[in-house]
């Protein structure tokens, strides 16, 4: 080709054919002299790089995924936790667990004799040395060996019995070597935006990477904002719906089983504002779960924009201050089960409060208040948390006094749950004998452990995983109406004993449908239909059986029986009205007693669980009860009752542990724990006592 001549207009073309015959190559001569080489691969300084596409970037796509861990980021291997368990300790006093005993200390002794080399410092604890002193203990440096250096002796001696047992006390799910923890592929990584990949970008809180596109804005060249205006736009939009609605302080890569139910239901209202949808319904059911006061107000700005965008939103509510912002409000009631169902008020926040009728009003307008204890219990005795680093926890030391109700406060993601359910909750149970969970990075757990017998997490899982499970049966009740139905004249003329008047064992149950009052049919492709049993209509139990009555009421009426229907046909057998008050005292009354706890909810099962403690009263030892949100999906009027229930406890001799945004719980507390003043790295501990 000639340096003056023009190129012609097929040129592209013939660049094109070029390529497809050479496979990718081409090869471009100049005047019969210069000889230039192109390919259209992706590739640079001798290596070839897959093309980037969306799925490349994605660990859910095989194609994305790291072929070693398979996106997980895990794999089996030596547990880093198993091998260092105790990071207060350091290398001389005997961190590393392999390297104890009259063998294997030779590998710490040769690691220490040789840590000069590189100033390691051997008498500091694991917990302070920096990542570049952890990959020096682990990787070795200047010809010395560390830790992995020793699991590769173990494993090339593993013909040797002793060795094979060593090496399966510390295997474990550990990080993947190969992605370190990304869950892509290396190709994925290599490629990077201002000198970060995508796997660092993801390791940051929101309101960090928010600031750092801000300023990716500020780096790129003309012909690179061009092509990710639109791109960067919707990033920009989607970070910072989730900074209004108070997830700043989740990182990109947070596992979704690791969310609470309200950052998991925000997270999707960020997901619906981004989409810009118009004349659409959205339904919320207790969106301010797990939020704080200040969270909250953010949050109702963006339910706010979703109606300005020509949307309508329902929401499932008891917070005050949506209440108060809402444009409509229907109230239900006027109480709980077959005691509501009705709408009581509706209207604007004015109308509500202005209704006789309507009890939330009452709370409202202070009619009705949840009024704290006069008196603030004192107290002796406590449990501290020493050095707490977890997570956000920047080596705290927290005293949590017993005997009294305690509530840790603090606005959403500033270590509440980390501090009380990843240390606190397993440091104690471990303390006792009992494990369970891995515990949160402590110093130690002093004070007054002794005077704890047990350690109670009272959360809102399911009471049961039988689908004949229920509230009397949980508390314990059953067995006494069981044994006031066998008492009947008519049982012992039958030979009726108390196992006859259950539907857990074969005897009086229904033979058909084994108790369980209905007959499923499996459908092989379509969902299972539950019918009504024909052999005992539902009733659960033998024609015979239901024959023995007490005041003219079988054991199946009873069941169908409310709480309060039952203390009032119970109130002449003061052992059974012993058993089933509890359910009352928390705010159970409603409840059948013998509802299958699958129909409960979460609020509810926690409740049943509260009443099964309250019914057990001294006799259970001093108990230390952890409730996590315990107000959620209650009524003012419930948590006044919920209050009662834990101040009843703690006339027992128990000490409850509450963490919690509802101020009205706050204000009832002996003793405050307040986390903050942000979340994530943006916080510190403060402690208010009352």
């Amino acid at each position: 080709m000639q340096g003056s001549v023009k190129p012609f207009p097929r040129f592209p073309a013939k660049i094109s054919t070029a390529f497809y015959e050479g496979e990718g190559d081409m090869l471009l001569e100049v005047n019969g002299t210069k000889r230039h080489d192109f390919n259209n691969r992706f590739e640079a300084d001798g290596m070839l790089f897959e093309e980037p596409v969306p799925n490349l970037f994605s660990f859910n796509n095989p194609f994305g995924a790291c072929p070693t861990c398979e996106g997980f980021s895990q794999v089996l291997g030596i547990d880093d936790d198993l091998v260092i368990p105790d990071k207060r300790l350091s290398v001389y006093d005997g961190a590393v667990a392999p390297w104890k005993g009259e063998k294997m200390d030779w590998w710490r002794q040769n690691f220490i004799k040789g840590a000069k080399k590189f100033n390691f410092p051997v008498h500091k604890p694991i917990a302070d040395l920096t990542d570049k002193q952890i990959t020096q203990l682990w990787k070795g440096a200047e010809g010395v060996m560390g830790i992995d250096d020793f699991f590769k002796d173990v494993e090339s001696q593993l013909y040797k019995v002793q060795y094979r047992v060593m090496l399966s006390r510390y295997r474990g799910r550990t990080e993947c070597p190969d992605c370190e923890g990304y869950r892509l592929r290396k190709e994925a990584l290599y490629v990077q935006v201002n000198k970060k990949h995508i796997g660092e970008v993801c390791e940051w809180p929101v309101k960090d990477l928010k600031k750092w596109f801000d300023e990716l804005d500020q780096k790129l060249s003309e012909h690179d904002k061009a092509i990710a205006k639109r791109i960067l736009s919707e990033i920009q939009h989607r970070l910072q719906t989730l900074l209004s609605v108070g997830l700043g302080y989740l990182t990109m890569n947070r596992l979704a089983n690791s969310l609470s139910g309200g950052e998991s239901q925000r997270i999707q209202l960020t997901r619906s504002l981004g989409s810009n949808l118009t004349s659409s319904l959205y339904i919320l059911d207790e969106p301010s779960i797990g939020l704080h006061s200040r969270d909250t107000a953010n949050l109702i700005k963006v339910l706010k924009e979703l109606r300005d965008l020509g949307n309508t939103v329902v929401v499932v509510e008891h917070d005050e201050m949506m209440m108060r912002e809402a444009d409509h409000i229907i109230d239900m009631g006027p109480l709980a089960s077959h005691l509501g169902g009705e709408v009581v008020a509706e209207g604007d926040y004015d109308e509500i409060v202005s209704n006789p009728a309507s009890l939330t009003g009452k709370y409202l307008d202070h009619v009705l208040t949840i009024d704290p204890p006069k008196q603030v219990r004192k107290w002796t005795r406590s449990v501290t948390v020493e050095g707490a680093r977890q997570h956000n926890l920047k080596n705290i030391t927290v005293e949590f006094p017993l005997n009294v109700l305690c509530v840790v406060s603090g606005v959403s993601g500033s270590g509440k749950t980390t501090l009380v359910r990843q240390i606190l909750y397993p440091a104690l149970r471990k303390l006792k004998g009992e494990f369970g969970d891995k515990t949160g990075f402590h110093k130690a757990i002093t004070g007054d452990v002794e005077e704890i017998a047990q350690i109670e997490m009272v959360d809102q899982n399911p009471i049961g995983k039988s689908s004949r499970s229920n509230p009397v049966t949980y508390i314990k009740a059953y067995d006494e109406i069981r044994d006031l139905y066998a008492d009947q004249p008519l049982s012992k003329m039958r030979g009726f004993m108390p196992k006859h008047f259950s539907f857990n064992v074969d005897g009086g149950r229904c033979d058909t449908c084994k108790g369980e009052g209905e007959q499923v049919v499996e459908m092989q492709f379509l969902a299972d239909v539950h019918l009504t049993c024909e052999a005992c209509g539902g009733k659960k139990f033998k024609e015979e059986v239901l024959e023995v009555k007490y005041q003219d009421k079988n054991i199946y009426d009873v069941l169908e029986m409310s709480v309060d229907e039952a203390l009032d046909f119970f109130r002449f057998e003061k052992s059974i009205v012993k058993a089933i008050q509890p359910l009352s005292d928390v705010g159970l009354g409603y409840v059948k007693l013998g509802q299958s706890s699958g129909t409960l909810s979460g609020g509810e099962a926690q409740r049943v669980k509260l009443a099964s403690f309250l019914g057990k009263g001294k006799s259970a030892g001093k108990i230390m009860f952890i409730f996590d949100e315990p107000t959620t999906g209650l009524h003012f009027h419930d948590i006044q009752k919920l209050l009662t229930s834990f101040q009843a406890l703690i006339e027992q001799g128990h000490s409850v542990l509450v963490i919690e945004h509802n101020t009205d719980v706050i204000r009832s507390a002996d003793w405050v724990i307040d986390l903050g003043p942000e979340a994530g790295d943006g916080g510190r501990f403060i402690g208010v006592c009352r």
